[in-house]
Parts: C-alpha cells; sequence; structure tokens
C-alpha cells in the first residue's frame, strides 16, 4: 500500500515537471463583471508566465499595481497568443497560489 502512493505520487511530482518544462501553464481569472464566475484555463506556448498565474498577478510584477484595462489585457493576450488546452471552474487556491494581491471585486 506505501509502495503504491509513493509511485503514484512521485508520478504526479514528475508530470507537473514535464507539463512545466514543455511550456503548459496555470491561468486563473477571478470573477470580475466580464467573467462573474471566474475561470481557470490551462494554456501552452505563452512565455514569461508562472506555472501558476493570473492577470492580476502579471499587472502587479509588470505595472506594480492592478487595474481593470491591465486585467482585459493581459487575459486577452493569453487567449490570443497561447492555445487553451482546457477551461475549468474557478479555484480560489490556485488564484491565492499566483501570487496576486487580494483586492475587493
Amino acid at each position: 500500500m506505501k509502495k503504491s502512493v509513493l509511485f503514484s505520487s512521485a508520478g504526479c511530482v514528475a508530470a507537473i515537471i514535464i507539463a512545466w518544462s514543455v511550456g503548459v501553464r496555470i491561468f486563473v481569472i477571478q470573477p470580475i463583471g466580464a467573467i462573474p464566475d471566474g475561470v481557470t484555463v490551462i494554456v501552452f506556448g505563452v512565455p514569461n508566465l508562472q506555472f501558476v498565474d493570473s492577470p492580476d498577478a502579471v499587472c502587479q510584477r509588470t505595472q506594480g499595481g492592478v487595474s481593470l484595462l491591465c486585467r482585459g489585457m493581459t487575459a486577452a493576450a493569453i487567449a490570443n497568443r497561447g492555445k487553451i488546452l482546457a477551461r475549468l471552474p474557478y479555484s480560489g487556491i490556485l488564484f491565492r497560489l499566483s501570487g496576486a494581491p487580494v483586492l475587493d471585486r
């Protein structure tokens, strides 16, 4: 039993490392006016993103703050440049892992 848990854990870690190295990223968009439910997107082919990222985190890193215009431009750039592999429901845990500042909607 312990060996199967160890092997499955090692397999999950290896899959994450392989996904990261080939350019697969998790992009989390928190609920805002245009996207009231929020969304988590698995993307491929977008340079300069962290493994788990969000428009708010990108804006904070590049401009030192978050604005509605920056959020929209970042989300549009990800949609245009990358290939969306999957769309998933919004995850607050992943949003917090992205390093985005906590702001009111």
